[in-house]
């Protein structure tokens, strides 16, 4: 698929998403039914827009004893079936925040290239996964940890939840303390840092794109490389905005599936599912 579709795509999810039109009038969130449901990507449960949940939030109310045995089975299953279905595809083309910093990239300013210094810090959201995902809410105290990456972590609750309802109730500004002024700076930060590189919130901090990272590598949509057409010129690195290089690693944990690299002039790169490994190299068989 062309940019322009992928752009529709992103735009059509966000709006979709969060139009609980309600919500943004009278500063209040939707509790019905759908709530129950996750949304594909990072999406705060608390925006008063959304219909649905963000999968973080509900996975992390889980682990923290929050919900019942059904619900914990209902959370795993959409995670691994959306890691093993799309991998990391559903952070480039279902993500808000993603899009957001998206758009924010476009604008003119010096862009700073993706460096091997820089892929160290990749790891980092692997261990905030690890901490205020897993370990905080599974041995905090009731209410306290329960969702600890949203209380302590998430800049998206301020841009989706803390500042419309400022808009339309004002009194709750007084209410702010230490974490939301935090999280304000830190969300300030990650504008200014996607300025220059390309959506450092979902490479370096996203938890949701660590556990949909872990499956890339055996997703269903995949990407392959055809090693008898390809000439490791690399032009597909070049046209990637992580400068991953793609015709050594097509289904590199980091990728996000935007499909800038198929423009190979060869053709050697194209999408495939997931099946048996044949010929030479990376080449894989739908």
């Amino acid at each position: 698929m062309s940019k322009i579709s992928r752009k529709i795509i992103q735009v059509i999810t966000t709006i979709s998403i969060n139009s609980y039109l309600i919500g943004f009038m009278e500063g209040s969130i939707y509790k019905g039914n759908l709530k129950k449901i996750c949304v594909p990507g990072l999406n705060c449960s608390s925006c008063p827009g959304a219909w649905g949940s963000c999968p973080l939030a509900m996975l992390q109310m889980n682990i923290a004893g929050m919900e019942g045995s059904r619900f914990k089975l209902y959370i795993l299953g959409f995670l691994a079936l959306v890691g093993i279905t799309l991998g990391r595809f559903a952070c480039g083309w279902f993500c808000p925040f993603g899009l957001i910093q998206e758009l924010i990239y476009k604008i003119p300013a010096p862009k700073l290239a993706w460096q091997e210094r820089l892929k160290r810090l990749e790891n980092l959201k692997y261990v905030i996964l690890v901490i205020f995902v897993l370990l905080l809410p599974a041995i905090g105290a009731y209410g306290v940890n329960s969702t600890a990456f949203c209380k302590y972590v998430c800049p998206v609750e301020i841009l989706e939840a803390n500042l419309p309802m400022m808009l339309v109730r004002p009194s709750i500004i007084d209410t702010m303390g230490f974490l939301f002024k935090w999280k304000l700076v830190l969300l300030i930060a990650l504008f200014l840092f996607s300025l220059v590189l390309f959506k450092p919130f979902c490479r370096f901090i996203c938890p949701l794109g660590a556990i949909y990272a872990l499956f890339n590598p055996i997703s269903v949509y995949c990407l392959a490389v055809d090693h008898d057409k390809c000439t490791e010129c690399g032009y597909c690195q070049s046209q990637c905005k992580f400068g991953l290089a793609v015709y050594k690693d097509p289904n590199n944990r980091e990728c996000m599936r935007c499909n800038e690299c198929l423009v190979c002039p060869t053709q050697a790169i194209t999408v495939k599912s997931y099946g048996k490994k044949t010929g030479k190299g990376v080449k894989y068989e739908a």
